[in-house]
């Protein structure tokens, strides 16, 4: 039986990430250093091919695809959008820190739905839900080896659900630009949804000199 795989890859900060601000559904433009850091990565490393591309809906994720992949005409996945900050959204910490509202939420480790958010369960459930789409889409269509660009905590959401080797959540934490390789195997998947995660991306093996 043929097995799929799904290299996640980190996207690079936005200008509101530069800034400090909780960035989740705003739509903020990569940040210079952010393209900079993309344009070198590539240069001196390998990153793999793939035969289709997906993105999360944010602008910073399908243009760190673009970038990495200049060919990718990606399929963006509602899903896998990053937590909605609520009344915090586009907001620093310095700008909140009169709200009692945040200081609560700060208080209890961000677990807890910002007012008109999403709490960090509901969050967890819609990535995952969106990532099972996503590779039911893959068995269905049999292409087997893709690019997936989604922001650090929606990457570490996945794995630390359904990874093996078993690892906690900020375990999977990764740098702009990269991420982890992953390889499912269908009886596997649909037995026990888990799959390997085998290796990292780019190639830790530069390609110039």
């Amino acid at each position: 039986m043929k097995s799929y795989i799904i290299h996640l890859l980190r996207n690079a900060p936005s200008e509101g990430n530069i800034e400090g601000r909780y960035i989740g559904r705003t739509q903020s433009p990569l940040a210079n250093e952010g393209i900079e850091l993309l344009l070198d990565l590539k240069r001196n490393y390998e990153y793999p091919h793939a035969e289709s591309f997906y993105a999360g809906p944010s602008i910073s994720c399908v243009d760190t695809l673009k970038i990495l992949y200049p060919e990718a005409e990606p399929e963006v996945i509602l899903e896998l959008a990053e937590c909605d900050f609520g009344d915090f959204e586009n907001k620093t910490p310095e700008e909140l820190q009169s709200s009692t509202d945040y200081l609560d939420w700060i208080q209890n480790g961000g677990k807890d739905a910002p007012p008109d958010g999403e709490s960090g369960a509901v969050f967890s459930q819609r990535v995952l839900r969106g990532f099972g789409m996503l590779v039911d889409n893959l068995m269905h269509d049999g292409k087997t080896e893709s690019i997936l660009v989604a922001h650090g905590g929606i990457i570490m959401t996945i794995l630390a659900a359904h990874g093996l080797p078993q690892a906690e959540f900020y375990d999977w934490m990764c740098e702009p630009g990269a991420g982890y390789s992953i390889r499912i195997t269908p009886g596997i998947w649909m037995r026990s949804k888990l799959f390997e995660v085998y290796g990292l991306v780019p190639s830790v093996e530069e390609s110039g000199d």
